[in-house]
């Protein structure tokens, strides 16, 4: 295919510079996008009389021709184009003679691609917000199935106090609403159109910015040109609230995989999201979980490497910023794939709340609320952790919980101990009792349902 910038330079470039320089095969996925933006500008153009009227309507009846075509198959995008744009204005000059070579008037390549990727990566965010909702659903779905079940949580992976398996996983909930946030933080910070900047300068045309920029759903116009070229941080804002996603999917993933294994046996995951074992037939592997938490490193990779690539230029354009594109396509379809595994993996879960209750009452997960008993008689905390903790001691040594201690041998050690200490170290009293705001209580989790199902979902 000829290059159209060909001029000073001849255009003629070896084959091995035309395939490295090449953006085409990766950035054909801006087709629409391109297309779009072109229609809206040659509406501009023949607003302010830069084209006719008659010339605005055979630009845009044939570029609708062409994403039809493309879209169905009967145009095949060429893969030896320099890239996307390209192959688009050569197709629309083919078709549409002198013109189609009048649809680049007043815009530079450099507006075109900052522009097709303000759009696409809006149009991104929108669709993983919607993925994101329909994960919290399935997390508050399941929430509420199990609403009651009481596991030990966890520090530092040692069984620390008792808490409710729903209000654990509705704490995932939260975090995918803040990055739902994020991807409308990143949106919100892009929604500004930078067609019209040119090369860098702006130009010298009577052009209508405001007017290209409500055509294309943007709020308004970026206000320096050699920023509207130059700024990639609406990619970075991007592939960082992927990243974000991604390590809270990691991290849900490791519970996912923790609590399914033997040694908790907490919940089953469907066989749908297992595979087997090719010489071990007793194993079920939580492989895409496994693959999750590991595809999170690979979209932190992709910021990083943004962020590498952007940290020395120069302004404005510069062809370095070409490399923008495989990077946050990449995280934003690796966090696609992961959330459209996750949110049917979550929804067909089983929870094992017989198999929790029984860790809960190993690990003398109740030994805070003995202290706490202690302090409601009386006793100041830190000699009731002390008295606590020489209680459970004492215990591990006999291989007895804290509920199995006779009350005899608790008033040896405490005259402030009473029968009701029983009841006070009672598991599932511990859980009802953590009644402060956001606490792990019953009617806590129900109002975090409750919340999401109002305000999120």
């Amino acid at each position: 295919m000829a290059k159209l910038w060909a001029g000073v330079s001849s255009g003629e470039t070896s084959s091995i510079a035309d395939d490295f320089n090449s953006s085409i095969g990766f950035d054909k996925r801006l087709y629409a996008h391109d297309i779009k933006g072109s229609i809206a500008h040659a509406s501009m153009l023949a607003g302010k009389g830069i084209i006719t009227e008659e010339e605005r309507d055979r630009i845009q009846e044939g570029l609708t021709g062409i994403l039809k075509d493309i879209e169905s198959g009967a145009l095949k995008i060429d893969p030896t184009a320099e890239d996307i744009h390209m192959f688009v204005e050569s197709v629309l000059t083919e078709r549409t003679g002198e013109a189609g070579k009048k649809v680049h008037t007043a815009r530079s390549r450099n507006d075109q691609v900052a522009l097709d990727m303000r759009m696409y990566l809006k149009d991104e965010c929108s669709a993983v917000i919607s993925l994101l909702s329909k994960l919290i659903g399935s997390v508050v779905d399941k929430a509420e199935e199990y609403k009651d079940a009481v596991m030990p949580g966890y520090t530092h992976l040692q069984r620390a106090q008792p808490v409710l398996y729903s209000h654990q996983l509705l704490a995932y909930a939260f975090m995918f609403e803040r990055d739902m946030d994020r991807f409308r933080e990143a949106a919100g910070r892009m929604d500004a159109s930078p067609i019209g900047a040119c090369a860098l300068a702006g130009t010298t045309y009577d052009t209508d910015r405001v007017f290209e920029a409500g055509e294309l759903g943007f709020s308004g116009v970026m206000r320096n040109s050699i920023d509207a070229v130059s700024d990639r941080d609406f990619v970075l804002d991007t592939a960082y609230a992927c990243s974000v996603a991604m390590m809270h999917l990691s991290r849900l993933s490791e519970e996912l995989i923790l609590f399914s294994s033997w040694e908790f046996g907490f919940i089953s995951l469907s066989d749908d999201f297992t595979t087997g074992s090719s010489i071990m037939p007793q194993k079920k592997n939580p492989d895409m979980a496994e693959l999750a938490r590991a595809k999170a490193g690979r979209v932190f990779g992709d910021l990083q490497g943004l962020l590498t690539m952007m940290k020395g230029l120069p302004l404005a354009y510069d062809k370095d910023m070409q490399e923008d594109k495989e990077a946050v396509f990449d995280a934003v379809d690796t966090l696609k794939m992961c959330l459209n595994v996750f949110i049917p993996m979550i929804a067909s879960l089983t929870v094992h709340p017989d198999r929790m209750l029984s860790a809960a009452k190993e690990g003398f997960i109740n030994a805070t609320d003995l202290a706490d008993y202690l302090v409601g008689k009386g006793m100041a905390f830190r000699d009731a952790y002390k008295l606590t903790g020489g209680l459970v001691a004492d215990c591990m040594k006999r291989d007895i919980t804290l509920e199995e201690v006779p009350l005899s041998e608790y008033r040896d050690c405490c005259s402030l101990i009473d029968e009701d200490v029983y009841d006070a170290i009672d598991l599932s009293n511990c859980v009802k009792k953590r009644q402060s705001l956001g606490g792990t209580y019953p009617e806590s989790v129900t109002a975090q349902i409750e919340y999401f199902r109002r305000e999120v979902l």
